[in-house]
């Protein structure tokens, strides 16, 4: 590769780091070309973008980036996969799924909305990370549950004074 291609290559994937707020590093190596594929595909329909990445250009494109990797840069060793995606456990909810069959993918480390986090023991608790829009869910659904319950009165309500009154008014008849 000279050393145009290398410059391009960092470019891209200071570019790739720049637009994805999560970022998962794993190790996919030993996995046959079918494994692979197979891999790819769940990617793919978990809308998650997996691309295989030499260390020393991806530690080039985190330093040049504008983000803080923190420790990620120094578990780049071996082989590097990228998984990036707009939901925080989309790739961890594929590696998951994946492992059921295969020992790899294992996770390295992940960057996610500005936290970082490192080694394989992270995974099930990055399966468990809320979506922004789940938690935009959560708030609303606990924002409008006091409403909710003050309307239920009102109408429950409503219909006890009305009766009320109704009763009232026959008995003056």
């Amino acid at each position: 590769m000279t050393r145009e291609e290398k410059s391009q290559v960092i470019e891209e994937l200071t570019a790739q780091l720049a637009e994805n707020t999560n970022i998962y590093l794993t190790d996919i190596s030993g996995l046959d070309a079918g494994t692979t594929s197979n891999l790819r595909r769940a990617c793919f329909k978990a809308n998650v973008k997996l691309a295989v990445v030499k260390n020393t250009l991806l530690e080039k494109a985190m330093e040049a980036s504008d983000k803080e990797f923190g420790d990620l840069p120094t578990i780049l060793k071996g082989n590097t996969s990228v998984m990036y995606s707009e939901t925080g456990n989309a790739p961890a909810k594929v590696i998951k799924t994946f492992r059921k069959k295969s020992e790899k993918p294992l996770l390295k480390g992940a960057f996610i909305e500005e936290a970082i986090y490192l080694g394989d023991n992270q995974l099930d608790m990055l399966v468990n990370i809320k979506s922004r829009e789940e938690l935009i869910g959560d708030v609303i659904g606990l924002l409008q549950s006091p409403a909710k319950n003050v309307i239920s009165a009102l109408q429950s309500g409503g219909g006890k004074l009305s009766g009320i009154l109704k009763t009232l008014s026959q008995k003056e008849g």
